[in-house]
């Protein structure tokens, strides 16, 4: 039997522009508040992992950035690991952390993802991107991925003059391919970022507090075809972390076992070498049906879920990969409120990428945090009722037709 693995303390800043905040200031705050969260500190804890994807890029700091931000926050001594995975970056530090605990070599593993990606030099922001793929084949990867929607032809004015990250060209590929094979209509997609901006005007830590419309999100400045302005997310600053344990961590803190959160399942899947069409052996897909079997759950059991929507789009595709819905009906669902709270599955209570923000080194302990706060019961406004079960998914860079690293992480509530 697996060792079983509990979040004892998350601490997010708020996600957005942080010009006045260094890459060490945010991720202090984040740690120091998971601290607090648990009830403990840096002492106790024994190994640690920092998520990072592009201060390398931005500022010129490699190698040792993760010693560089926790050695002086009191983390001495103990293995500091540095993680950079694109997206899915803070997720594979959460998922590491998982794996150092069960193999029994720590007790208690503090998780962190931080990323500072605002400057002054808009071009440098957009173009930090540009590695998410294979800089060898870019006609390559850009003929692969025009071909999915091919047929969909982008009416006039629907393409931003502006610069803007290449990953939205890829969602709006896959956009198009969804609206091909499944009939699903820019409306739905503009309903889901409605939705998520609905949500999000109830997360304090979000970036964007206002609510949206489905006509104000159509009518918003285009991007790329089906994408307009809203649908995507921004560029964003911030920090996340986690301080996980065993139980024998637990009970050497003594923790309240009434705020632990389980880790029902934590799986990494790189892509998979398929063609376009092949859905069936999505990355996610795959890596999902392995977290439900670890997990002896299924999709039904899922009371909601935060999802990698670097667009709505992305979240079209991965409620279908979760088998959150029926093949094809994501944007159905969607439309009908399926997907908001109060819906049969509420997806991305905290707003999600597009509205909460995607500082991307923090994205996915930025989505561990909103479901363990959901799963505490501790989420306010934008509470779920009676959620017990939540699914996470976060994705990372282009190979192929897909994620190049993609983590599903399940989590429960056990306390009554």
């Amino acid at each position: 039997m697996e060792e079983e693995i509990y979040v004892i303390g998350v601490g997010m800043t708020p996600f957005g522009r942080h010009l006045d905040k260094s890459v060490k200031q945010l991720s202090h705050w984040a740690v120091a508040d998971a601290l607090k969260d648990a009830g403990c500190s840096a002492s106790d804890v024994q190994v640690a992992f920092f998520g990072n994807s592009v201060q390398g890029f931005m500022e010129g700091q490699t190698f040792i950035r993760g010693q560089i931000a926790l050695l002086p926050q009191g983390f001495e001594g103990i293995p500091i690991h540095n993680v950079e995975n694109a997206c899915a970056t803070a997720s594979t530090a959460f998922h590491l952390a998982v794996s150092q605990l069960r193999a029994g070599d720590a007790d208690v593993a503090l998780a962190v993802g931080v990323e500072k990606m605002y400057s002054t030099d808009k071009q440098k922001m957009f173009s930090v991107f540009d590695s998410g793929w294979d800089i060898a084949t870019v006609p390559e990867n850009t003929d692969r991925l025009v071909a999915l929607g091919a047929g969909v032809e982008p009416p006039p004015g629907s393409v931003s003059e502006r610069p803007y990250s290449v990953f939205m060209d890829i969602y709006a590929a896959f956009g198009r391919q969804l609206m091909l094979k499944y009939g699903i209509t820019q409306r739905q997609i503009a309903k889901v970022s409605a939705k998520n901006h609905q949500h999000s005007s109830q997360n304090e830590r979000a970036q964007y507090r206002n609510t949206m419309t489905v006509d104000e999100v159509l009518s918003a400045p285009p991007i790329t075809y089906p994408l307009t302005l809203p649908m995507c997310a921004p560029i964003s600053d911030g920090a996340a972390a986690a301080i996980l344990a065993t139980k024998a961590g637990m009970q050497r803190l003594g923790v309240d076992v009434k705020r632990a959160i389980r880790v029902r399942a934590s799986v990494m899947r790189s892509a998979t070498s398929r063609s376009g069409e092949d859905l069936a052996r999505h990355a996610t897909r795959l890596a999902a049906q392995t977290a439900y079997e670890r997990a002896s759950l299924s999709p039904a059991d899922i009371d909601l879920a935060e999802v990698h929507d670097a667009t709505a789009v992305g979240e079209l595709i991965q409620t279908e990969t979760l088998g959150l819905c029926e093949e094809g009906q994501s944007g159905a669902i969607a439309e009908k409120g399926e997907t908001s709270i109060g819906g049969r599955i509420p997806i991305n209570p905290s707003g999600g990428l597009e509205s909460k923000g995607h500082p991307v080194g923090a994205t996915g302990l930025g989505q561990i945090f909103e479901l363990v706060t959901q799963l505490r019961g501790e989420a306010l406004t934008r509470q779920v009722e009676g959620a017990r079960i939540a699914i996470q998914e976060n994705g990372g860079g282009l190979w192929g037709v897909e994620e190049a690293a993609v983590h599903v992480g399940i989590l429960e509530r056990v306390a009554a």
